[in-house]
């Protein structure tokens, strides 16, 4: 008589669940959130319109499209995988196992970082009301404040940050209204005549090189659409809503972003001071609204700048959860890192980690912050377009419930963007060329840690979660192929 085939223990088995409590708009909410465009707008948008002066219009337009593209690749990957591993589980899933633990090791860095980065810019807008602000004391405040907000049920957090978010959305409508009803200039203008500021002072015709350089910048503006895949465990319906939630959250953020850019450029009433000023958005405001009305809108920035720490800390607990349940690190490590809170039904332990470690990070220097994050995103993102391809031939994407259109003219024409970004940022001696530096330097780390660590103690699990009722079972990934099993 033959012995019984033994197999593995049933995947559900004691597997930690995240409380499954949004739907598409708590986490549309959440995710606007971490996108922050308010922020974007007054500390990002500046900085593109330094570069490209009115022809900024252009360079955001473009990146709205590059936007599309990498749209529709993280709406058909977390459509396939809405785990909260994020980009790592769905890489793990499609190109492999390696690839996916290099991908992990690139966004734990970057998003440990970024959230010191964006708490900062706390301390920039309250000192319009409070003179001689330790800028890194009220970023570590900031850090343990969403720390314990983040703790909280997902519901909860997903109500804070909705009415965080519509101050935020109220300081834009204000921006754009008063560009649209003090047009100074007409929109063609924009179109067929941008200028830029002179290095001897005064106005010159805006290249479409500076348009172009300027395009790389407009495209992190609008990152964050993405991170809708870390609440896929916690949304109902989350195969359908996850994908749905990726491009409500890409067309709003553009929008919000676009038009008043758009009022600025066309109201502000001397061009050549806004594109000299040190702060255009403050010269902008005051010149059309007074300074009672740039200190308001300087204190709902403040809050959008909170609101985004809150977010982004909600979506960094969420991937070192999973590293935990994935057995990245030591057992007890794990165990701790993959502890769900009985009440709240979030990953508590490792959302304070991810306080200590961020609050910490408010006292590296700024510069090499921006270093350390700059360019990881681009080679996350080219892993991500090579992903969806790769899923379509290998099957591994098979069971997605929303495909892209025109596939593959998205992930192509994405990569071919990302391409030119590597491009100009190897041309920048100052932050781009080091953080390229430093992306590289993280790939060989994670790659020495995972073939020295993870293969030798017999390989990398990515367990994933208990899919939701209806759905069927989640694909195993093999020991040394990414294949479906």
């Amino acid at each position: 008589m033959a012995a019984p085939e033994i197999g593995p223990p049933p995947a559900t088995d004691h597997r930690p669940a995240l409380h499954r409590g949004l739907k598409t708009v708590g986490a549309l909410l959440i995710v606007l959130s971490a996108i922050t465009p308010a922020s974007s707008v007054f500390i990002i948008a500046p900085g593109v319109i330094s570069q490209a002066g009115t022809g900024a219009f252009w360079s955001y337009a473009a990146a709205g499209v590059v936007g599309i593209f990498m749209a529709f690749v993280y709406a058909e990957l977390s459509s396939a995988y809405p785990l909260t591993g994020g980009e790592y589980a769905i890489v793990g899933r499609t190109l492999g196992r390696m690839p996916g633990f290099v991908v992990l090791g690139l966004i734990l860095i970057t998003q440990l970082l970024i959230l010191a980065v964006i708490a900062l810019g706390v301390g920039t807008y309250l000192g319009v009301l409070i003179d001689g602000l330790n800028a890194p004391v009220v970023a570590a405040i900031t850090v343990a404040v969403a720390t314990v907000i983040a703790i909280f049920d997902i519901k909860v957090n997903a109500v804070v940050t909705g009415v965080f978010l519509a101050i935020e959305m109220i300081a834009l409508i204000v921006l754009s209204a008063l560009g649209f009803l003090n047009v100074e200039r007409p929109f063609t203008d924009l179109i067929t005549n941008p200028v830029v500021a002179g290095d001897g002072g005064g106005l010159t015709a805006a290249s479409a090189g500076l348009i172009a350089a300027a395009t790389a910048v407009a495209i992190f503006s609008y990152n964050g659409y993405g991170s809708a895949v870390y609440f896929g465990e916690e949304t109902h319906d989350a195969h359908r809503a996850v994908a749905r939630t990726v491009l409500w959250a890409l067309g709003i953020t553009v929008a919000a972003e676009l038009i008043p850019i758009t009022a600025v450029l066309l109201g502000a009433p001397d061009v050549n001071e806004l594109l000299h000023s040190d702060n255009m958005m403050e010269y902008f405001i005051t010149a059309q609204g007074g300074d009672t009305l740039n200190t308001v809108i300087s204190l709902a920035i403040a809050l959008a700048i909170l609101n985004a720490v809150i977010a982004i800390m909600l979506l960094t607990a969420r991937l070192i959860f999973s590293s935990g349940r994935d057995r990245t690190w030591t057992p007890k490590i794990d165990s701790a890192l993959s502890s769900i809170h009985p009440r709240f039904g979030t990953p508590w332990i490792a959302t304070i980690l991810t306080g200590i470690l961020s609050a910490a990070a408010c006292f590296l220097d700024e510069k090499f912050l921006l270093v350390v994050t700059g360019t990881s995103l681009v080679a996350v993102y080219g892993a991500l377009c090579l992903a969806v391809i790769v899923g379509r031939r290998n099957g591994t994407t098979a069971h997605a419930r929303y495909k892209m259109p025109w596939f593959p003219v998205a992930p192509v024409a994405a990569l071919c963007a990302l391409v030119y970004v590597i491009y100009q940022s190897a041309k920048d001696p100052e932050i781009g060329r080091p953080s390229l530096y430093v992306t590289i330097g993280v790939i060989a780390v994670t790659v020495v840690y995972f073939v020295l660590v993870l293969r030798r103690r017999g390989g990398w699990n990515l367990t994933g979660a208990a899919d939701e009722p209806g759905d069927g079972p989640e694909p195993e990934v093999g020991e040394e192929s990414s294949a479906m099993t």
